[in-house]
């Protein structure tokens, strides 16, 4: 047995779906298939029924399912607590963020925790949002904080945690001032004048909400560089290399002293929200505080 078999089935009954299961997992779908396959194979029943389109769980795999989960989250839970123990019982606050959460909003938050509860200790895990979901769900973490947005479906399964919904955050097409002015960028562009574009992977969540922002419009929007981390898009937008979607909360300060300007009208801002999930279940007296004051 492989924990990973329990993952990967644990994906797979949540997306229904083989392909987007293995790309969640970051793995080849044949290679995603083989691990359900030796999953099956050491249980002894199919999990999936397979002669339905699209997939969906065998009657075995629904009863298996939540198994799967319970036991990937008490390994997890029990390795925490060994590794909790070995550093001598200090109990963290876990939180799992989307990196540019992470460095624009979590940073002040713990730091005015910290000033109010200098004893607090938190440990930030900042990952993909597939990453982060997986913490949560395995109980690699106590809290999880990621933008939704009304036209991506989430990959988490909501019902099974608590969430609050604690600011918006607005996606904002940026340039370097002195850059725009001097090659006449604009959105959405002229034809047979090209703007230079620097995007999110098309893999990550901010590549997926600029894409739906985009949608079907014509621009002159021409791709130069991908990165799947807002800050490095920052800095690339910064040193005047094009165009660039941005966290509102990465560049305020940019934007108040004019080193870089907004590109097009507000049809072309997306607006998130930053909410905040946990289980209350796990949470012992100082995680309960943080959830209260978040």
């Amino acid at each position: 047995m492989d924990i990973n078999w329990l993952r990967d089935f644990i994906c797979l009954g949540r997306t229904l779906n083989f392909t987007r299961a293995a790309e969640e997992r970051n793995i080849t779908q044949s290679a995603f298939s083989r691990r359900i396959k030796s999953l099956e194979t050491w249980i002894g029943v199919p999990l999936i029924d397979r002669a339905s389109y699209p997939v969906r769980l065998s009657e075995a795999g629904y009863q298996f399912l939540p198994v799967a989960q319970a036991t990937v989250s008490e390994l997890t839970g029990a390795r925490q607590a060994l590794r909790e123990q070995a550093r001598g019982n200090a109990t963290f606050q876990r939180f799992a963020a989307l990196h540019a959460i992470s460095v624009n909003f979590l940073q002040t938050k713990i730091a005015e925790f910290e000033r109010q509860h200098p004893d607090v200790r938190t440990r930030v895990i900042s990952d993909s949002l597939t990453a982060c979901c997986q913490l949560l769900n395995e109980g690699g973490c106590e809290f999880l904080l990621y933008y939704r947005h009304q036209d991506v479906a989430p990959i988490l399964d909501e019902t099974r945690f608590v969430r609050k919904d604690i600011c918006e955050e607005r996606l904002i097409p940026v340039a370097q001032h002195a850059a725009a002015a001097r090659y006449g960028w604009a959105l959405p562009g002229s034809e047979g004048r090209g703007v230079p574009y620097l995007s999110y992977d098309p893999n990550t969540f901010l590549g997926t909400v600029v894409d739906q922002t985009i949608g079907n419009r014509r621009t002159a929007l021409n791709l130069r560089y991908m990165d799947a981390l807002a800050e490095a898009l920052k800095r690339r937008t910064l040193s005047g290399a094009g165009i660039a979607w941005l966290p509102e909360f990465s560049i305020g300060e940019e934007l108040a002293t004019g080193e870089l300007v907004r590109m097009g009208g507000r049809e072309w801002t997306a607006t998130m929200t930053i909410s905040l999930f946990c289980s209350p279940e796990r949470l012992d007296d100082v995680g309960r505080m943080i959830w209260d004051r978040f």
